[in-house]
This record gives C-alpha cells, sequence and structure tokens, in this order.
C-alpha cells in the first residue's frame, strides 16, 4: 500500500453530499482506503467566471492502485457525481485532485507529482496540513506553507458530518467575478 493525498471541492448541489458520495466512491472496494480526513473549509473562488463558494477537505488514503489508476479513479468519482467539464476553472459538483503519491515524482502529459500548483492554494495547504503536516514541498513542509500562506476567503466549518448536519451543504453566495482554480 503507498499513502498518497487528494483533494475535494465542490461549489454545486449539496456540496457536503457530494464529498460524501467521492469519499465512498473512492473506498468502493480495498483498492483505496481513506485514513485521514480534513476539516472541510468554505472557501472563494479565485479568478475565473462569478461562481458559488467552495466546501474544500482533503484525505490521507493507503492505496493499491498505481498512481494513474488512482487518478482514474478520482476523474470517475468526478464523472459519477456530474462533473461536466465546459469551462477551465468553472464551476462543479466535484473536484479531486491527486495531491501527491508517496516519494513519486511524476509528469506525463496526464499527471504531474507532486500536484504543481498545491504549494499556491491555500484551499489546499491549509487542510493538507491537518493531516500531513510534515509532507515536503520542494525544501520545506506543508505545515510550513500553510503557516505563512494568505487565508483570506478561507473559513473552517469542521468535520464533514458537523457541515452535513449543520446545514452548510448549499452554497450561500455567489462570489463576483471569481473561481476556483482547475487542477
Amino acid at each position: 500500500m503507498t499513502s498518497a493525498s487528494i483533494a475535494l471541492g465542490s461549489n454545486l448541489g449539496d456540496r457536503a453530499a457530494n464529498l460524501r458520495g467521492a469519499l465512498a466512491a473512492l473506498q468502493r472496494d480495498d483498492a483505496v482506503r481513506v485514513v485521514a480526513e480534513s476539516a472541510v473549509y468554505e472557501t472563494a473562488p479565485v479568478g475565473g467566471p462569478e461562481q458559488p463558494d467552495y466546501l474544500n477537505m482533503v484525505v490521507a488514503v493507503e492505496t493499491e492502485l498505481a498512481p494513474e489508476a488512482l487518478l482514474a479513479r478520482c476523474l470517475a468519482v468526478e464523472a459519477e457525481h456530474g462533473r461536466v467539464r465546459r469551462e477551465r476553472w468553472g464551476a462543479r459538483t466535484l473536484d479531486l485532485d491527486l495531491l501527491h503519491y508517496g516519494e513519486t515524482e511524476l509528469a506525463t502529459e496526464r499527471l504531474t507529482l507532486p500536484h504543481p500548483r498545491m504549494a499556491e492554494r491555500a484551499f489546499v495547504l491549509v487542510p493538507l496540513a491537518e493531516i500531513a503536516p510534515a509532507l515536503k514541498i520542494g525544501d520545506t513542509t506543508v505545515g510550513e506553507r500553510a503557516a505563512q500562506c494568505e487565508r483570506s476567503g478561507l473559513r473552517r466549518l469542521g468535520s464533514l458530518a458537523a457541515v452535513a448536519e449543520g446545514g452548510a451543504s448549499r452554497p450561500r453566495r455567489a462570489a463576483s467575478g471569481t473561481a476556483h482554480p482547475e487542477s
């Protein structure tokens, strides 16, 4: 089994249900097992068209799947949840990004590991630091980078179960002229 981390985001429909469904679908067999979950964060979109706020979280998994197969699983889960790729940085029911896969460094047409933009995104760094603060990004750790990143537009809501029970599932507002960067 190899350790990996996956970022999850949703800003359309029942966002918490989309995240819960994604976690269940990722683990539909013994090839992927979620071993840690960050809190859920509500985040303002960044760049792109006007759209609602996101719910974001990161999970640590143990997997028997190779990196490309894990990416394929993530893309299939997105599709199962109605993800349609119409415009770059557009709103989405579900977005799953493979952030790292063990010590693997990879750059193919389909997949780059570690994820090339994770160090630039507070909505990834902050939740990832909750579950893997010692994970290295270049010469620093996720925890060090998260401590230094700009956190405006990032609001910690709590566990996924609490968010689902607390009614933060549906987007409350649309942001003006901004979008969440696509992987």
